[in-house]
């Protein structure tokens, strides 16, 4: 009895040291159609600004806009010499998120449009925010932050961390209108990869098949198509089939960054039978200066006479690398850290193999 529980013991711990299917649930690798963000972008003026705004000589759009405000509250400024750097004209975008009631708040991002130094302390006047229909979707208003740090000297020298004429205001949008999208009416939904393939399309509709048989269909490598089961509501449904795990399936891609010499490699990578060896070649010059004294009693002048030393050395490779037909991921890994090659040398390494035929896997150089 005791080995036999010995044994259970064994085999139950064997089962758990095995590593899992990396399943990820469908609302994280798919989209649903109509569930999306919509752009706003609205012009205004930010007012209030330390003499870091436009100089209205430089920019009319700014002139013409403070003088269209200030004759809107009742004051005519249009024959005055306006001369205030107080005032910067501004780009103000959004992003109203799916179902957005009015009256919730949204961030808004300020960008300065004239030639202003600074937004830092500014207030954004009452701007409109416009969708691609041309309805004002929000209303945007606040004290604009820059999150940047700006000083000078008295002789000119400045210093700016970060970027002053760019800025945020934390829910300083209302909104003032709903987009109209009525999803609980709807009687079919579709889903679209972020990642398209025929594998994880197909996987999908399985488990979906496999809660409510016939509710989905895959129609492309991007498209799912879910039709709502009868009795069920389409936002309920959505809930259920958004929180199913999947097994999503990923193409063999390498990704390669030459500027920061990073490299990244798929599990789905494969190497055919190669043999690698790598060395380097090192060329080393000294330049060692060397002084001229003449004999005595000689007109010679003392002289500063240039030395090189020169130097190659070159390392020998290390013996070669074989990996056979079918090698994974992790042995590539492993065999290239074996030779002590740097990430730079390991890309170059990767790109022959490649030119080689060697490497079954897509590179992708950013």
């Amino acid at each position: 009895m005791r080995r036999l529980l010995s044994a259970l013991v064994l085999a139950a711990l064997a089962l758990g040291a095995q590593p899992s299917l990396a399943k990820s649930r469908i609302k994280d690798i798919v989209e649903f159609e109509g569930v999306r963000e919509n752009q706003l972008i609205g012009y205004g003026i930010v007012v209030g600004l330390n003499g870091t705004g436009d100089a209205l000589r430089n920019a009319p759009f700014t002139k013409q806009s403070l003088e269209a405000m200030l004759e809107r509250l009742g004051v005519n400024v249009r024959d005055a010499n306006l001369n205030t750097k107080n005032v910067a004209a501004v780009m103000v975008t959004a992003k109203l998120p799916p179902w957005a009631a009015p009256g919730s708040q949204i961030d808004v991002a300020v960008s300065a449009l004239g030639d202003a130094k600074s937004l830092l302390g500014g207030t954004l006047l009452v701007t409109p925010l416009l969708g691609a229909d041309g309805h004002a979707y929000a209303a945007a208003q606040g004290t604009v932050q820059t999150g940047s740090i700006s000083a000078g000297g008295a002789s000119g020298s400045s210093i700016t961390k970060g970027v002053p004429t760019a800025g945020r205001i934390a829910g300083g949008a209302s909104v003032e209108r709903e987009v109209g999208f009525q999803l609980a009416n709807l009687g079919q939904m579709r889903m679209t990869l972020r990642n398209p393939d025929f594998t994880t399309a197909r996987r999908i509709a399985d488990v979906v098949n496999a809660a409510y048989p016939g509710a989905a269909s895959a129609d492309n490598p991007t498209i799912v198509t879910l039709r709502l089961p009868a009795g069920e509501n389409m936002v309920s449904f959505l809930a259920k089939v958004e929180n199913l795990p999947v097994e999503p399936d990923t193409p063999a891609k390498v990704v390669i960054d030459e500027v920061a010499g990073v490299i990244v490699m798929g599990d789905a990578v494969r190497v055919s039978t190669v043999a690698i060896q790598q060395g380097n070649l090192t060329i080393t010059v000294r330049e060692q200066p060397a002084v001229s004294q003449p004999g005595p009693f000689s007109r010679g002048e003392t002289a500063v006479i240039p030395q090189s030393d020169l130097a190659v050395e070159e390392e020998k490779g290390k013996q070669f690398l074989t990996l056979k037909t079918g090698t994974s991921l992790s042995t590539l890994v492993a065999g290239l850290n074996a030779l002590g090659v740097t990430p730079r040398d390991m890309i170059s390494i990767l790109q022959t193999i490649k030119a080689a035929g060697a490497l079954q896997a897509e590179i992708e150089v950013m």
